[in-house]
This record gives structure tokens, C-alpha cells and sequence, in this order.
């Protein structure tokens, strides 16, 4: 994907790469309550829960795995949110930064 997102590993044809990029903007926008970087090389995403929410993604996270296989995903459902962890090795903290940086983009925009 675009804007450090793409590392030398990804599998995820160029076509298809401003597709996956714009999902995730779309979910940030839609969903993102909450952003938290409790370590260099993790990042939890508090989502806002709508019925199906969890499953779609659960669905994109699954997707994202096959290309990308450095990256480690957990989802649970509490509270009334889905909560999204996202954990990556020492060697890809640079697009976890990159993640971090476009979903508080996203935020910050939501709430001009």
C-alpha cells in the first residue's frame, strides 16, 4: 500500500494495493473511536460497534494477513467495541507508524 505501508514482504498485487489502503481509510473513518500505542511495536484500534462490524473486519484483517504475514492481528468485542490489536516484529515498526499515522489522521478530520 501506499504511504509506508508498502514493505519489500507485501504479496498484494499493485493493482489492488490503493483498494486495500482505501478499506482501511473507510473503516477508520467510519469506526475509529480511539487510537493507543502501548508499545513501539503495537497498536490498539477501539472501533465503534455496528452489527457486522466485528465480521467485516475480521474479513479485511484476514486479507491483510495473507499479504502482509509480518503483521499479527487479534479482534474482541467488549464493551460495546471491537477492538482491534495490531502487533508487528521490531523490523516493521515503520508501518505500524504509518498505520498509527493515517488512523489519527482520520480521527483528527472526523472531528474538524
Amino acid at each position: 500500500m501506499a504511504e509506508g505501508w508498502l514493505p519489500a514482504t507485501c504479496t498484494l498485487p499493485t493493482a489492488e494495493q490503493p483498494l486495500r489502503l482505501a478499506e482501511f481509510d473507510s473503516l477508520f473513518r467510519a469506526a475509529l473511536r480511539k487510537l493507543e500505542r502501548p508499545a513501539r511495536t503495537r497498536l490498539v484500534l477501539t472501533l465503534e460497534a455496528v452489527p457486522g462490524r466485528a465480521e467485516s473486519v475480521r474479513d479485511l484483517i484476514r486479507r491483510e494477513s495473507e499479504c502482509c504475514s509480518f503483521f499479527t492481528f487479534s479482534l474482541l468485542e467488549r464493551d460495546g467495541a471491537v477492538l482491534l490489536d495490531v502487533c508487528v516484529s521490531a523490523g516493521h515498526v515503520d508501518v505500524l507508524d504509518a498505520i498509527a499515522e493515517r488512523a489519527g489522521r482520520s480521527m483528527a478530520s472526523e472531528s474538524d
